[in-house]
């Protein structure tokens, strides 16, 4: 894999190239400024020179082709009309127009500045090589691209050291994500970038962990619903295997017959009963929040309430309550009213059942009074254990109908219990407390050694 570079190193290197751009455009104008100041200055000291001899050309005539110039300064002095030659030193200027030009002569390449005499009319050239300016500016430019290159080595250096103070906060933030740290932003880094990425890597990383979460809960549930399945169903099935083994061995009487085929319809119902129970009891397990709605709990228990009274009749089924609007899972709240009736009429043997709703400071409390046989108060805890076989028990149901009960009460933050009720059976009392509701964290099956039912 190819290495890549940090990001700190990448805005050093950003740095350097905007320093470096900066730097060769402003050397650029600096390299031709300095020229031309230089180009100025000789042209300002030809102008003054010639202020000197123009004024003073006859006697400068008188010694000018004496002077030995060794090429450091040229004058030639000409005729009116510039065709003839009066004086000059022996360094000879072509005939020029006058002010500045730049004159080529033997070579030599020479700034010139030619004036004219007022009274005799003749032209004055003087000129010094371009090499005096040259030299002055080439050292300068050579100076000025030293300064530049020191500022772009600088602004690489700085760009370094305040890049790796700009980007630590991204820097720790990835030794968090590493480390797994729950909390991605504990304080504000003064970064807005590294805020928002942290903002969003803690809500991704959140996701991610209740997805994680989720899908943990939902093998253990299966893992759950497989094992206590292949244990809840054996003895029903095992029952249902030897009773079509006599059907098929043994020459039975239609009455015989008929008494295995009631058990296998009886064995059939367990395990169909059994399976139905434990498929809630996993939905339950994996419900989240979007699960939970506002519904009205006096509807929810008038529908329960007359369903109840149509399965089984003879049950007397009143209920007691006010307008009461909770937030919940309604079909969680409808299973818990449906088991708490079947209960008290499969196992206690009810005739009448009430239900009551009342608020109670931050709770909502649903009481389930029936005149049955009630519950042994040693067992009132154990009965909402899954398979628990209570003394009053019925070898009908699954053994899950409770578990189911108390499972909708803690996933809505509240409890289940039993009480004695003034009907002279046994008062179920759910709590539910809406702000606490929350899913359900995964929780091992019980073990059972025998088939069992609600009480």
């Amino acid at each position: 894999m190819k290495r890549s570079f940090s990001l700190r190193t990448r805005v050093a290197a950003a740095t350097a190239l905007g320093a470096t751009i900066i730097v060769v455009a402003l050397g650029i104008l600096v390299a031709l400024a300095i020229n031309r100041n230089n180009l100025s200055q000789l042209d300002r000291r030809l102008e003054t020179a010639s202020d000197v001899l123009v004024p003073n050309a006859a006697t400068a005539g008188l010694f000018l082709g004496a002077l030995g110039d060794k090429g450091a300064f040229a004058i030639t002095i000409r005729s009116a009309g510039g065709d003839t030659v009066l004086v000059s030193t022996p360094t000879r200027l072509p005939p020029l127009e006058p002010g500045w030009q730049s004159v080529d002569v033997n070579g030599t390449k020479y700034r010139a500045f030619t004036a004219t005499t007022p009274f005799l009319g003749t032209r004055i050239s003087l000129a010094v090589p371009y090499s005096e300016a040259q030299d002055v500016t080439t050292e300068q430019q050579r100076q000025v691209a030293l300064v530049g290159v020191l500022a772009v080595a600088a602004a690489s250096g700085l760009g370094w050291l305040f890049g790796g103070r700009a980007v630590r906060p991204l820097v720790d933030l990835t030794g968090r994500i590493v480390r797994r740290d729950p909390e991605l932003t504990p304080a504000s880094s003064g970064v807005r970038e590294a805020d928002e990425l942290a903002s969003a890597a803690e809500s991704m990383l959140r996701d991610v962990a209740e997805a994680q979460d989720a899908t943990t809960a939902a093998l253990a549930t299966a893992r759950d619903f497989a094992a206590v399945s292949a244990h809840e169903l054996r003895t029903p099935l095992t029952a249902m295997r030897t009773d079509l083994e006599v059907l098929t061995t043994h020459q039975l009487t239609s009455a015989q017959q008929n008494e295995i085929f009631r058990d296998l319809i009886r064995a059939q119902g367990r395990v169909e009963s059994t399976l139905s129970d434990l498929e809630r009891l996993a939905r339950g397990e994996l419900s989240t929040d979007q699960d939970f709605v506002d519904c009205d709990l006096v509807d929810i228990c008038d529908l329960a309430a007359d369903d109840a009274m149509r399965h089984h009749p003879g049950l007397q089924v009143t209920v007691d309550a006010v307008p009461l609007t909770v937030r919940g899972m309604p079909g969680g709240l409808r299973l818990t009213l449906d088991n708490a009736i079947t209960n008290a009429v499969r196992h206690g043997g009810a005739t009448a059942v009430r239900i009551t709703l009342r608020a109670v400071e931050d709770a909502t409390v649903i009481t389930v009074d029936d005149n049955g046989s009630g519950v042994p108060d040693a067992e009132r805890t154990q009965v909402f254990e899954r398979f628990h076989r209570g003394t009053n028990a019925t070898s009908s149901g699954s053994g899950l109908g409770l578990a189911l009960v108390a499972q909708q009460a803690a996933l809505h933050g509240g409890r289940a219990h039993f009480e004695d009720s003034p009907l002279g059976g046994a008062r179920l009392v759910v709590e539910l407390h809406s702000a606490d509701a929350h899913p359900m964290p995964h929780l091992p099956a019980q073990n059972a050694t025998s088939p069992a039912s609600p009480r």
